[in-house]
């Protein structure tokens, strides 16, 4: 005699679905702003943009996901800090457009829900939004069973944001002699981990429990460090001062991304050791034996943002990033020529 057939037989657990509505709705609420009109658990979410602000207000969006860096947690069965790394990789695009971050909705795709699990998940993802001043409003939480491993999931965000269409930043303002201020990442930030994983774990074998005599901390808790969330610093210098570029130095490092922050008639001239390397990239060179090019375009190598500033803003919106307790490097500055990046 066959059994009877249930969603939960196929894998599919709805009142776990149902516990984790509960145990995440007090993260969520918590970064609510004014605008914020509907409660988690709404089919849609509703955001009273208030226009007023704006003569010509512009909407940017940007999403994206954590990649591998997912395999970290999962080594590490920590899970309370990869949700800020998934704000921080969209909030931290769109600033580069000079747009302050509204609201951003997450998707987690489980192979099983483990309630206490996607709490600690969603509470990283709230602490992020809490950094960039932008509320949580919704998300979907997949169950799938039998495609991810039940210990397994992935997390991925969209945000959307608003900014004066005449303030929006496109780079094509900047001009040579301009000068280019980086400011510091965490580390690895969360570019890079396949090469990374593949080095540590794969070539040599190391444990997340390895200790290198160069880190404060064990491996695996250097590689989930979360990314910085940079809004709030970046919007301040853009209010105060002539920022006219800003470049998040993702994967690709700076070589792939700051040109997208100006005109292809220009070069930006990065001088090398003009700002302390983090000492990960140090030990994940030697270990891997990589050379220094590779290195450059794969990570940020210490600098998680860049941004273009006339000459005689430099000193104050140095002063400006320290109040925000940003380490920031006049990295070099802007001159005539095709577009790239040239280190010197």
């Amino acid at each position: 005699m066959l059994s009877e057939s249930t969603y939960r037989a196929a894998g599919v657990d709805i009142h776990a679905g149902y516990e984790v509505v509960k145990r995440i709705r007090k993260h969520t609420e918590s970064t609510f702003r004014p605008e914020v009109l509907a409660n988690i658990g709404s089919f849609g979410s509703l955001f009273a943009l208030d226009t007023t602000k704006y003569q010509e207000p512009v909407l940017v969006a940007g999403t994206d996901g954590v990649g591998t860096k997912l395999k970290i947690a999962f080594m590490m069965d920590k899970h309370d800090t990869i949700g800020v790394d998934v704000v921080a990789y969209c909030v931290n695009d769109i600033i580069c457009q000079g747009a302050e971050p509204l609201f951003f909705l997450d998707y987690l795709a489980v192979g099983k829900t483990y309630p206490q699990k996607i709490e600690q998940i969603v509470a990283g993802v709230a602490e992020g939004c809490r950094q960039a001043g932008c509320a949580l409003v919704g998300g979907e939480t997949a169950e799938m069973p039998g495609f991810y491993p039940e210990d397994e999931y992935d997390l991925a965000g969209f945000t959307v944001g608003v900014v004066e269409r005449s303030k929006a930043l496109t780079g094509a303002g900047a001009r040579a002699g301009d000068v280019v201020i980086g400011l510091a990442s965490s580390g690895l930030q969360s570019s890079g981990f396949s090469l990374v994983r593949k080095i540590f774990f794969h070539d040599h074998n190391y444990s997340i429990t390895h200790r290198f005599d160069d880190l404060a901390r064990t491996l695996g808790e250097e590689l989930l460090e979360p990314t910085t969330v940079y809004v709030k610093p970046i919007l301040d210098l853009i209010a105060e001062y002539d920022v006219v570029g800003v470049a998040n130095i993702s994967g690709g490092g700076l070589p792939e991304n700051l040109p997208r922050s100006m005109p292809e008639n220009l070069d930006a001239v990065i001088r090398k050791g003009a700002w302390p390397i983090h000492p990960i990239f140090d030990i994940l060179q030697r270990v891997g034996n990589v050379a220094e090019e590779e290195m450059y375009n794969t990570f940020n190598m210490g600098i998680g943002m860049a941004v273009i500033v006339r000459p005689e803003d430099v000193d104050a919106a140095m002063k400006r990033l320290s109040k925000h307790g940003i380490n920031a490097y006049v990295l070099g500055e802007l001159t005539l020529g095709q577009g790239q990046v040239v280190f010197a």
